[in-house]
């Protein structure tokens, strides 16, 4: 049974027994002064001690495997529904496109403005580093349960929009959380293999989408059939997130430490430079991968006139072969590193983008499709490792919060804004297209900027030098 190390835990990097995590809890506060003395190096204040430097990370107990098996199901089937929601909105764009009569930069107005659920999901990731990891998840799942079945009565392009918004805050909240109970209950040596299968099950999800939303679409109810049927699993969901418990990370804080914080907290500790270098890699990351597949149906119907039918074929069968590829990557991050995993999947995102969107000849364009949708999820294993690996326990999902929801994903809810105006003067592909250079520069910024935490212990990769 494996039983998490303490970072202090390590030969030769360790203050006296009673200054570790487990003697902090054994000794009192004498002990839990002299652990973060020796985290810092120096004699900090009270709010210091709770911010700045705190204890090393230490689970209070052992996960026995049944249970880390349930959870690993559990964390999939969330992560599943998190690619079938995106997955769904672009197969079927080009249908609510006709029923609300809509032109290019509406539809690219539309996108952003459900995109901005994804920034009000810092509000519930932000929590679970006071309530805990479990409370906030089970209300994410509830949300957005009944948000995504309210989709489906939406009467015009208004309703659907804001409906779509409440659902993606509470789906993107249900995701972020799921990676820092991933990040915090698996061992180091299996972290990013468990996060990159995680990911991958998003990946699934969204092939799934992409096979049954033109069946579903044949009801009489149409493209809103997607989303009264994506429900019923969600109930089961629902009901099974009884039997989660706290991560043991979480249970080890101090009441201090869970005491809530302003919100601007993480501004004025040593992580503000980290917690704003990730956002600039998610923003320069989502500006491609949330355009490349979103639009690919309307530039291959209205651009290359090819069939609507045969493009959400193209666009599934392309899903299907990409997927052993997005699963193997969680293994490629524990083998070969963060950095470098994160080097082949950015490439491999923008000469995906670059293919679909410049590419006619359709055995070509087949290929483009499967590294793009390949790229488009894989990009996320990396950047998701990395930003719940970086950060302490009591920081970790207002960090991820940042980073990720909050400034991170302005790339994600403009991209397609500009993207649809640019549409309506050059057209989808050259429009698209030009979002390739982000995962680019991303790759050049996180070469500069961050370092590897492949197989070290969140105690070790938290600490800032």
């Amino acid at each position: 049974m494996w039983v998490p190390r303490a970072g202090n835990d390590r030969p030769g990097d360790a203050p006296p027994r009673t200054g570790s995590a487990v003697g902090a809890r054994a000794h009192g506060a004498r002990g839990r002064t002299a652990a973060r003395r020796w985290a810092t190096g120096h004699r900090a204040s009270p709010y210091a001690r709770r911010v700045h430097a705190p204890l090393p990370d230490a689970p209070s107990s052992p996960r026995d495997p049944a249970y880390t098996r349930r959870l690993f199901a559990f964390l999939g089937v969330a992560s599943f529904f998190e690619g079938f929601d995106a997955m769904a909105l672009s197969q079927i764009l080009p249908a609510i496109r006709r029923d609300f009569d809509l032109g290019e930069f509406q539809t690219g107005l539309l996108v952003s403005v459900v995109s901005i659920g994804t920034m009000l999901a810092y509000v519930l990731v932000r929590r679970a580093d006071r309530v805990g990891r479990k409370p906030v998840l089970a209300l994410t799942i509830a949300g957005y349960t009944c948000a995504s079945f309210a989709s489906g009565f939406a009467p015009e392009a208004v309703s659907f929009a804001l409906l779509q918004l409440v659902a993606r805050t509470f789906l993107i909240g249900e995701w972020a959380i799921g990676f820092v109970y991933a990040a915090e209950e698996f061992p180091a040596e299996r972290r990013g293999g468990v996060i990159g299968v995680l990911s991958a099950f998003s990946s699934l999800g969204a092939v799934v989408c992409a096979g049954l939303t033109p069946l579903l679409s044949l009801s009489p109810l149409g493209w809103r059939t997607v989303y009264f049927a994506g429900t019923v699993p969600l109930v089961g969901l629902a009901l099974a997130r009884r039997s989660l418990r706290e991560t043991a990370r979480f249970e080890s804080l101090t009441e201090a430490e869970r005491r809530p914080t302003p919100l601007l907290t993480i501004w004025g500790t040593p992580w503000r430079r980290r917690m704003l270098q990730l956002a600039v890699l998610w923003a320069l990351v989502y500006t491609c991968s949330q355009t490349a597949v979103m639009f690919f149906k309307q530039h291959a119907v209205e651009t290359l006139h090819l069939p609507e039918t045969t493009v959400g074929g193209m666009i599934a069968a392309g899903a299907v072969l990409s997927m052993p590829l997005v699963f193997a990557v969680g293994k490629l991050l524990d083998r070969l590193g963060r950095r470098a995993g994160a080097v082949l999947v950015f490439s491999a995102a923008s000469i995906g983008t670059v293919s679909i969107y410049t590419l006619s000849s359709p055995p070509l364009l087949f290929i483009g499709i499967v590294v793009a949708v390949f790229g488009a999820a894989a990009v996320l294993p990396p950047l998701n490792a990395l930003n719940t690996e970086l950060f302490p326990t009591h920081l970790r999902a207002d960090a991820f919060a940042w980073s990720n929801n909050l400034l991170g994903r302005i790339g994600y809810v403009l991209a397609p804004l500009a993207v649809g105006a640019a549409a309506e003067h050059v057209g989808w592909g050259p429009a698209v297209a030009s979002t390739a250079a982000g995962p680019i520069l991303a790759i050049v910024l996180l070469l500069r900027w961050i370092p590897e935490t492949r197989g070290r212990e969140l105690e070790d990769t938290a600490r800032v030098g």
